[in-house]
């Protein structure tokens, strides 16, 4: 298998609702797996995109939101077997139970750093003692673990070389990147078939909701067609529909990538949605999916897993935007001129959580790709010169990371603060 196939593949992963309550709810419920008897507190340290993203974020099987409810939720019901899906059995009894917590004080969250690094700190107290699980870098890596001041698991050492270490992925220019997608063998890449099935399921998920509003008019704005003539109408419909069903908690997972299920959305279902109103090749959706991904991890490994501006629209928006080039016919060069367009358009979006505003984020995502990929494929794009952009698409796609991390640390900041004032 190749290395950029297996990659892609440990990316991929199944997340039900927006990923940062899954996590903390994953954390907290290991934690728990440690100890007897009935909680009695539940600390959460988190750092600052963790505990943007989650602050109002719908949950799966609740009518709640936000960090403490997560929390509450992974301490009565959470089942850390299930890692990111570790919320999918949630009953009503458990939610009056976590009520219950989150009343009587219980449940406690922390912010404590800005910071595009993951970190969660997930301290349980029961009657037998207390456990706490440190997660970093990724939604479900767990680093350590400590049940009544004994540590039980320990993988910090390697940390620090990890982060010196070069990710596999900027090791490739875009042009090898296209290389791969074009000859790598089509039943090796099979896996990537299960995102569309996933991420369909949820698009329906969406349409079929009561609670849902942006999806209903996006098939209204597309002639009250799931599969209409029109593709970028068509992509809007299941890509947004999609991320309104996640943002809001139904009860369909995502496939995410790079630790988001927005991401996988994005990358994924406006490609499937120009495959299938053209009837493309299954084979050839799956290459421009494979392309996507990449792109979208390219910028990801620069800009942090969370960070002040919405990788969504930006990161697997790119990649999404070169994934329509590939469908369209389009060059390498084109990919790169599409990528100039991106970069000197949607860069600077901010992210302010996981919340029903990133169906909005995921509409301008859309649609800016659509519009990035026509004129570059007319040969109109922004130059190497002007703002952000780089002398290389590599370039480009590191300069538009920079802009989150480091960049916007201090934008971060601020949309913490105004969140925290409302």
């Amino acid at each position: 298998m190749h290395e950029l196939t297996q990659l892609i593949k440990s990316d991929m992963k199944p997340a039900l609702g927006v990923t940062e309550p899954g996590a903390i709810a994953f954390a907290v419920s290991t934690a728990k797996s440690y100890l007897t008897g009935d909680v009695k507190k539940v600390l959460l340290r988190l750092n600052s995109g963790m505990y943007k993203n989650a602050f109002t974020c719908g949950i799966p099987g609740s009518s709640h939101v936000g960090n403490i409810y997560a929390a509450a939720l992974g301490a009565v019901a959470g089942r850390p077997e299930k890692g990111l899906l570790s919320l999918a059995d949630v009953t009503e009894a458990d939610n009056a139970a976590a009520e219950r917590m989150v009343d009587a004080g219980m449940v406690e969250a922390k912010m404590t750093e800005i910071t595009s690094r993951i970190f969660i700190e997930a301290t349980v107290t029961t009657d037998s003692g207390e456990a706490v699980v440190t997660i970093r870098d990724s939604h479900t890596n767990i680093v350590r673990v400590t049940v009544n001041g004994e540590t039980v698991l320990s993988k910090e050492e390697g940390d620090k070389e990890a982060e010196e270490t070069k990710p596999l992925i900027h090791s490739y220019t875009l042009e090898q990147l296209y290389e791969y997608i074009t000859t790598v063998d089509a039943e090796e890449i099979q896996f990537i078939g299960e995102a569309f099935r996933m991420n369909y399921e949820l698009f329906e998920e969406g349409l079929n909701s009561p609670r849902t509003t942006y999806a209903r008019y996006l098939l209204k704005k597309n002639g009250g067609e799931i599969i209409s003539k029109d593709e970028q109408k068509t992509a809007s419909l299941l890509c947004n529909a999609a991320i309104e069903a996640r943002v809001i908690g139904l009860d369909k997972p995502a496939m995410s990538i790079t630790g988001s299920g927005a991401h996988g959305i994005i990358a994924t279902l406006p490609l499937y949605a120009v495959a299938k109103v053209n009837g493309l090749p299954d084979e050839k959706l799956l290459r421009a999916t494979a392309l996507s991904y990449l792109v979208c991890m390219y910028i990801k490994e620069y800009s942090g897993k969370l960070s002040a501006f919405c990788g969504c629209g930006i990161a697997a928006g790119s990649g999404m935007a070169c994934g329509l080039v590939y469908l369209k016919g389009g060059t390498v060069d084109m990919m790169a001129k599409t990528i100039n367009n991106m970069a000197s358009s949607l860069t600077g979006m901010i992210c302010d959580g996981g919340n029903k505003g990133c169906t909005m984020k995921g509409i301008a995502a859309v649609d800016c790709a659509f519009q990035s990929v026509d004129f570059a494929m007319q040969g109109i794009f922004i130059d190497n010169v002007h703002g952000i952009n780089g002398m290389t698409p590599e370039d480009t796609m590191r300069n538009m990371g920079l802009i989150a991390s480091p960049g916007m640390v201090g934008t971060e900041k601020v949309i913490v603060e105004i969140m925290e004032s409302k």
